[in-house]
């Protein structure tokens, strides 16, 4: 049975662009789509306290949102299933959960509220840190939202979390039918300060397939249909993908997974990504030992 595609949903905008993104997603990838609400987020933007007769009770709420975003899923493209649930937990934690038995797990970029891009960003970055799967952030303009730019964006940056990444990359780009970039970042030298595209004897030394127990070129075998384009440039990584993230449909980067409670940091590009890029991001976690061709 196919896992399920999961979406967080809260009632924003922002949610709502994230649900409209993941039924393309799971009609491309022919997934059943899961919307998931932790009721507890509505105690910390400001839901009114039971008592007050004027305001529904907290689990009205959910169930309204629920259905918000369903009923939105079913008009966007019926033939996707959708299933709907509201955990009494706390949002990172219920997420975090769902998402061990997940295609991936997708969030909108912001939420509701006074607090929503204190609050509701931080469970944006702590569910992207701690997952154990990928987790897509939607955000980005109109072109980037609805995958009118033909190319997917691979970012590597560092050689031991990218081969669960690449994977994942290269399967999205199949499935879509659209050109693969493959873009690796590199400190600036003086020799290489008038330019941002390195030298072909730099591209050599800092080949985007130099990952450890993965091959790029297998990918390439095993993608025919893929067009894939392998790029070296100069400058830091998250300003480097951001800006080519404006002609890109989706931006994918490598992380580790999380091992202790508040899991490991998602370092400068993937939190650089998640605030600026102009598409949507995936974060995918490196598994142990896990190969590109695995």
């Amino acid at each position: 049975m196919a896992l399920p595609l999961v979406v967080g949903v809260d009632g924003s905008d922002a949610c709502l662009l994230a649900v409209d993104w993941a039924v393309d997603e799971a009609a491309r990838h022919d997934l059943p789509l899961r919307l998931v609400h932790a009721s507890l987020w509505e105690r910390f933007e400001g839901a009114a306290p039971s008592t007050d007769p004027e305001r529904p009770l907290e689990q009205v709420l959910a169930q309204r949102i629920v259905a918000a975003a369903a009923d939105r899923a079913e008009r966007r493209n019926p033939d996707v299933k959708v299933t709907t649930d509201i955990i009494p937990e706390d949002p990172a934690a219920a997420l975090l959960h769902e998402g061990d038995g997940a295609f991936a797990l997708v969030t909108g970029s912001h939420g509701r509220g006074f607090l929503k891009e204190m609050f509701l960003g931080s469970v944006g970055l702590t569910v992207a840190a701690r997952a154990h799967g990928p987790v897509v952030v939607v955000r980005g303009d109109r072109a980037g939202l609805t995958g009118r730019h033909g190319r997917i964006l691979l970012g590597l940056s560092d050689a031991e979390i990218g081969a669960e990444a690449m994977r994942f990359a290269f399967h999205e780009a199949d499935v879509r039918g659209c050109a693969l970039d493959v873009v690796r970042t590199g400190r600036r030298t003086a020799s290489g300060a008038g330019g941002e595209r390195v030298p072909a004897d730099e591209q050599a030394r800092a080949d985007p397939s130099a990952v450890p127990g993965a091959s790029l070129d297998d990918l390439i075998a095993e993608h025919p249909r893929v067009r894939t384009h392998r790029t070296v440039i100069q400058g830091t990584a998250g300003k480097v993908l951001v800006d080519r993230s404006a002609a890109a449909d989706l931006v994918i980067i490598g992380t580790r997974r999380g091992t202790g409670r508040f899991g490991l940091p998602l370092g400068q590009p993937g939190h650089t990504l998640l605030r600026h890029a102009q598409c949507p991001v995936a974060v995918v976690p490196q598994r142990p030992g896990a190969t590109a061709s695995a």
